[in-house]
């Protein structure tokens, strides 16, 4: 199970899987808390590539219904 940590390793990690976000729009999912992430400590947020990619899928679907 690897980690991704910081928005903008998330950010080349969701490009690279076909699923591009601007950071504008990740910190709106953070503040809403609909995208699974941890802050272990302070200000870091990491975020585990399990979790991002079954995150990604369920984004995928709801796009996919609209």
């Amino acid at each position: 199970m690897g980690k991704i940590q910081g928005i903008e390793n998330l950010l080349v990690y969701l490009n690279s899987v076909g699923y591009p976000l601007s950071e504008q729009q990740i910190n709106e999912f953070l503040l809403a808390r609909k995208i699974p992430h941890s802050k272990p400590y302070g200000s870091m947020i990491v975020f585990d590539r399990a979790h991002i990619e079954w995150w990604v899928e369920m984004q995928r679907k709801t796009d996919s219904l609209l």
